[in-house]
């Protein structure tokens, strides 16, 4: 998931800067430590900011640690994330014209990173602080059999069969602003917990689940853990009344399953004024489609504790 940078972790303009430039990111991943730099593992920032600098290096007057790094995204994905239109922006001081900025960088990036439109901005505008929404995606994969292909993109879980309609009423009590406390990991630095969110949805063709989540911000870690709660509620191990009751009374030490990292893609990011080219930002994840399905039965001999995950019927407790 994403951690928000606070106001002050955004660079200073630099009056120095020819333009800023706003990019639309694509990346895959499992071949990066998340999104933000790291001691000691390849994250897509310090690949992406390497790439800038090939092309546009920082003049003598900006080469300075406060300049560094030189992009900025719209949300700092986690290790393993991926992103179908990540939004990032930095200050360009060379003399590469904005419209050429993405096959000029698609030229230096690993294959697992792709640029798929530049723009210049304003230069008080922000890729993080200017957004009004952000929307992932999970997607689940229900069949029997493990598939190679849907692998990398999705979670596979075979166990029994996922009941979407449930999962649906849970999903749909989110919507709002709340407190979300019960699904923040350790390690924020949020002020606070209140987050709102806009949209919510759940679609199924055969064995292939999606689930969107649409919210001004998110907390760190809250799509992974929202996830991890919804799968129990399909697979009946927790109703969705106490799906609803764990985060509403912000039962942190209840929510104890993330969902992986591989599944979820940041899906898109939105402005109050479009910067790219629809095509190049609005739904770029592939909707899977298998035409045969494989589903497994639904569990037996499950009883469901409002309160907590389930036991199979006859269990001494």
């Amino acid at each position: 998931m994403e951690r928000l940078p606070t106001p002050q972790s955004g660079p200073a303009l630099n009056p120095a800067a020819g333009q800023r430039i706003a990019l639309c990111l694509q990346y895959d991943g499992g071949a990066f430590h998340g999104w933000q730099r790291q001691h000691n593992a390849v994250s897509v920032q310090e690949t992406l900011d390497r790439a800038i600098a090939g092309l546009d290096p920082l003049p003598a007057a900006a080469a300075n640690p406060s300049s560094r790094p030189r992009s900025w995204a719209a949300g700092r994905t986690d290790a393993g994330v991926h992103a179908a239109a990540q939004v990032v922006h930095f200050d360009s001081h060379g003399p590469i014209p904005a419209e050429r900025w993405a096959r000029a960088l698609n030229g230096r990036l690993p294959a697992s990173i792709r640029v798929r439109a530049a723009a210049r901005v304003p230069a008080d505008w922000h890729a993080c602080f200017s957004a009004t929404y952000r929307r992932y995606r999970y997607t689940l994969f229900n069949g029997r059999a493990p598939n190679l292909f849907l692998a990398p993109w999705s979670w596979h879980r075979y166990q029994c069969r996922l009941d979407e309609q449930r999962m649906d009423e849970a999903l749909q009590g989110l919507l709002g602003n709340h407190d979300f406390t019960a699904f923040q990991k350790a390690g924020s630095r949020r002020l606070h917990a209140r987050t709102t969110v806009q949209e919510v949805a759940l679609d199924r063709q055969g064995d292939l689940l999606r689930v969107e989540l649409q919210a001004s911000g998110f907390l760190y870690g809250m799509v992974r853990l929202v996830l991890g709660q919804l799968v129990a509620v399909g697979e009946r191990r927790l109703s969705p009344a106490a799906f609803e009751q764990r985060w509403r009374q912000q039962q942190r030490q209840a929510v104890k399953e993330a969902a992986p990292p591989h599944g979820l893609c940041l899906l898109r990011v939105g402005y109050p004024k479009p910067i790219f080219p629809t095509a190049a930002w609005y739904d770029c994840q592939p909707r899977y489609q298998l035409d045969t399905t494989d589903s497994p039965e639904v569990t037996a001999g499950l009883s469901v504790d409002p309160q907590g995950p389930p036991r199979p019927s006859g269990m001494v407790v």
